[in-house]
This record gives C-alpha cells, sequence and structure tokens, in this order.
C-alpha cells in the first residue's frame, strides 16, 4: 500500500478526513514555503506545521453557513491556532490548495492500481506457463479455426495487461503536478519559486502553467486508461464466461464447498464473478465521458467540474481496485480442463487442418482458387454430417473430413496419400509457442 496511508485501503485515500487531511499538506506546504521565501517568520510557521488541525464535524457546521467548504476547511484550521493562523491559506486560491492536494489523491491511488495490476500479471504469467502447451481450437466468430494453445490465450492477456501499466506510468507522471500560482494564474500573488518549493515539498512537479486550475485534460487522460484497462479486464472475464458455458466447459470459476448457484436449480455453478466483473468495467468506462467534458471550463475556471470529480475519482479508484483484485483471484484459482479442450478441438472431425491442405496445394501448381474449392467442397460434407449429428470419426477414429480428402481423386493426385495424412498433425500448430513467449515474457 502507499506510504501515506500504510495499510490502509483504496477508499480510505478518498474519505472526507483523507481529503481535508491532503488539502492540509498543501497548506502546510505553502507555509512552509513562504517561510523559505521570508514572508513567514520561523516560530510561525512552527506552530502551524505542528498545531493546525481540522475537525470534519465542525467543517460541516461552518460550511452551512459559508456554503463554500474551502472557507469552510481554513476557518477549522484556524480555530486550532492563535494568531499565526492569518498566514493560513496566504496569496493563494481554493484550487491551488484543492488541485494540488486532488493530484496526491489520484497519485496515491494510481501507486495501488499499479500494484494491482503487476499482481494480476504475475498471476497470468503463472498460469501462462502452466498452460504453455495445453492445446485448444481458436475461434473465429466464435467458429472453430486452428489448434492454438491456452498458453497463447494468457500469454495475450499478460501483454495487454503490460500495455496498460505502461500507459498508466506515463500518465502517473501527468497527473502528479500542483499548482500554487493564484486567482487567475498570473502569479502576481505568489511567485514561482513558492510554487517550485511547494510541489518540491509534496513531490510533485509545478504545471508549467495553469489558469485558476490545473487543466482537466490531464484527469481525462487518468480516466481514459482506467476505462482502457477495464474493457481489456472485461475481454478477459467474457471468454471466461464462454468457457464455463455447458456446450464449451473447457474452464470455470473456482466452486467453493458450501457455494450455491440457484435458488432453484442445485445443480448450477455460474460464472458469477466474471459476470460481476463485466458490470464493474462497464462502470468504469462510463467515468471517462464526462471526464473528456470536463477539459471544456468557462474561461479560467468554473466549477462544472468539481461535482462530476466527487464521483468519477473515487468510485473510478475504488471500483477499479476492486475489480482487478477480484480478476486476479478468479485468474488464480481459475480450474482448466485440457481433456475438455482437445474434445472440443476434435469436435469438427479435422476440419481445424483446412488450411495446412490449402497450402500445400499451391505448391504443386494448382491455382489458390482451385486449391480452395477442393478444400471446402470436403469441409462442406463435414458440415453437413455434423448438421445430421453424424459421428465426425470412423469405427477406426480416423477423422471424417480426412476419410473425405483421401476419397477426392484431384486431392489425391495433387499431394499423395501420405502427405494429406501428415498435415493432420498438432504439433505444426505449436511449433512457435516457446518463441512467441520468448517474445512476451523473456528468457526465463
Amino acid at each position: 500500500m502507499v506510504e501515506r496511508y500504510g495499510r490502509e485501503c483504496m477508499k480510505n485515500i478518498w474519505s472526507m478526513q483523507a481529503k481535508y487531511s491532503s488539502w492540509l499538506e498543501v497548506e502546510k506546504a505553502v507555509v512552509k514555503g513562504w517561510n523559505k521565501l521570508g514572508l513567514i517568520g520561523d516560530e510561525d510557521c512552527e506552530k502551524i506545521c505542528k498545531n493546525a488541525k481540522f475537525d470534519v464535524e465542525r467543517i460541516n457546521t461552518i460550511e452551512a453557513v459559508t456554503k463554500h467548504d474551502l472557507i469552510a476547511f481554513t476557518t477549522s484550521v484556524a480555530e486550532s491556532l492563535g494568531e499565526e493562523s492569518r498566514f493560513v491559506h496566504y496569496g493563494i486560491t481554493s484550487s491551488d490548495c484543492i488541485d494540488t492536494a486532488l493530484a496526491l489523491q489520484m497519485r496515491d491511488s494510481l501507486k495501488i492500481i499499479l500494484e494491482d495490476i503487476k499482481a494480476l500479471t504475475e498471476v497470468i504469467k503463472k498460469r501462462a506457463f502452466e498452460h504453455k502447451d495445453t492445446l485448444m481450437v481458436g475461434r473465429s466468430h466464435g467458429i472453430h479455426g486452428e489448434p492454438i494453445t491456452f498458453g497463447l490465450v494468457l500469454a495475450i492477456w499478460y501483454d495487454e495487461m503490460n500495455r496498460h501499466l505502461e500507459a498508466l506510468n506515463s500518465t502517473m507522471q501527468v497527473i502528479s503536478i500542483g499548482s500554487i500560482s493564484g486567482a487567475m494564474g498570473n502569479m502576481a500573488h505568489t511567485p514561482m519559486e513558492l510554487e517550485e518549493l511547494v510541489c518540491a515539498d509534496l513531490g510533485l512537479k509545478p504545471a508549467p502553467i495553469s489558469n485558476q486550475i490545473i487543466q482537466r485534460d490531464r484527469h481525462a487522460r487518468l480516466m481514459s486508461d482506467l476505462a482502457l484497462l477495464a474493457s481489456s479486464c472485461e475481454k478477459i472475464a467474457v471468454a471466461i464466461r464462454h468457457y464455463q458455458r455447458t456446450e464449451v466447459y473447457e474452464a470455470e470459476e473456482f466452486f467453493s464447498v458450501g457455494q450455491k448457484g440457484s435458488s432453484a436449480m442445485p445443480h448450477k455453478r455460474n460464472p458469477v464473478l466474471s459476470e460481476n466483473i463485466t458490470g464493474l468495467c462497464r462502470m468504469i468506462r462510463s467515468f471517462a465521458l464526462p471526464a473528456m467534458e470536463n477539459v471544456a471550463l468557462w474561461h479560467e475556471r468554473d466549477i462544472s467540474h468539481s461535482s462530476v470529480e466527487r464521483f468519477i475519482l473515487p468510485d473510478g479508484f475504488i471500483t477499479t481496485d476492486f475489480m482487478l483484485y477480484r480478476l486476479k483471484e478468479v485468474i488464480e484459482k481459475l480450474v482448466v480442463y485440457p481433456e475438455n479442450m482437445m474434445k472440443n478441438l476434435n469436435l469438427t472431425g479435422g476440419l481445424v487442418f483446412s488450411q495446412r491442405i490449402l497450402l500445400e496445394l499451391p505448391k504443386k501448381g494448382i491455382s489458390r482458387e482451385d486449391s480452395y474449392k477442393i478444400v471446402q467442397r470436403n469441409a462442406m460434407k463435414v458440415w453437413d454430417d455434423l448438421a445430421c449429428g453424424k459421428s465426425v470419426f470412423n469405427q477406426k477414429g480416423e477423422s471424417l473430413y480426412l476419410q473425405y480428402l483421401l476419397q477426392d481423386n484431384e486431392l489425391l493426385e495433387a499431394l499423395g496419400e501420405q502427405a494429406i495424412k501428415e498435415c493432420f498433425d498438432y504439433a505444426y500448430y505449436t511449433k512457435n509457442t516457446d518463441k512467441i513467449f520468448q517474445r512476451v515474457f523473456g528468457h526465463q
């Protein structure tokens, strides 16, 4: 967890207590900055930094009258101090405090998200190597395509999560920005040196330029990145939901002792966690659009963005944190059925080898168009047999598709029986799996 919050969870970063603590942290940094610039004496600076505090209930009481949360906050802080309170919030405007404090909250929250993603990628990586050679059918449009391995599916998930990790690490720099530039951002009352001192104290970088606020394209980029992350996580969840379908049953969520799937049907084992993840990802994506709409504010500042951010930032971070943890648990405990994967791979009686045969024919001088016709006309016979419920293997266990191909005189004349049979080899499709893994994971 983040150092500033010890072992506390994400939601505590966005509590009212934490929000005002961040505000106070900024106000104290401003006081220390003025002290270094000679405006505030050492004694007053020490008193403020040591004694300044606030009370949430007191802030609420004051705000009921002032209708201004920052003024209510500074009034509560002033009540904890003596004459030195006159230097609290000196020369700065509300957004200087609020936006800079918000950067602290976003930064600390994003640190947790980054750790969540790292934990998820490690789990995916472990399962990928576990199933590097586990054969299954690849699907296009939901229809059987060619043989792959489940490890390759997991490797794609890993690679995609790493891209989100890189993007969010970059976005961390974009959002870790403070601004102490005054009411219109012209630094008339706050010298540039003050902003630099404050930001250095808080571990932020000064915004190169601001008006009364830190520009909201930064926040929109953050929420867009979280939305993209959610889209990838939903892709994984949807895949798991498909694998758990009764007709497929290649993998399923772990079903614990005593767990129930249905109030009416005792046999049910449902992919409820993956479905929950799908729904959470929809919510996370929904926060991206209002974040983008927050970019266009009136002139130097209005507060139309404020109410939006009170929703999308806490809810976006908390939901993403929970969703990532849940997805990690699902993948970590995912029950995989290699036998069913092989059963499904053989479901179409060898149709998955059609392209292999297709690619052999042009080598023998046959046009691609004619090659396609030869391979397809035999494949269509298998589809017709499947539609009638006919077995796709004979009593000897030979592929129905292979039988049809061997009965095709034109094909037999072009390739010969042995060459046709050699095309029905699963190892052909996994020969580069190790090399692909090296590209994705490096040398292990």
